[in-house]
């Protein structure tokens, strides 16, 4: 429970860093005057809410009874489903049969590419901390 929290703040504030450095963006670089601050709202909690969702979801793999296919699978579901309510919701994703199979599809090859580069340098770690074990004895 006690990494649930450190991580949902955590998350949180880095979802909220994001937002901040998105707006000066607009600001800075979209030469819009102002802002509408319904949208500000909004795109501002959607922010706070994916950096919670992706703190916090990598949890799944910290359990130990579960398959890693499985933790994965759990990983998947839960960061595709919300994260595409959320950006539905918000607009992020514009409407239509066409968008919501290419966010599936981005959704799939990202994912994918991300989970292999993970796999693969943690492998490499592991690999580098058992060599160091041999030479102990």
């Amino acid at each position: 429970m006690k990494t649930f929290l450190f991580r949902s703040v955590i998350g949180i504030f880095y979802g909220g860093f994001l937002a901040v450095l998105l707006t000066y963006a607009v600001i800075f670089f979209g030469d819009q005057p102002t802002l509408d601050s319904s949208l500000f709202v909004k795109n501002s909690l959607g922010s706070l809410f994916c950096g919670w969702l992706f703190t916090v979801t990598p949890l799944y793999f910290e359990i130990n009874s579960l398959k890693l296919s499985q933790q994965t699978a759990l990983h998947f579901t839960t960061v595709s489903i919300f994260y595409f309510i959320l950006a539905y919701g918000i607009g992020w994703i514009p409407q239509g049969l066409t968008n919501f199979l290419l966010f599936i599809a981005f959704a799939i090859i990202i994912y994918t590419v991300l989970w292999i580069s993970f796999y693969l340098y943690f492998k490499n770690e592991s690999k580098k901390l058992n060599d160091d074990l041999q030479h102990i004895k």
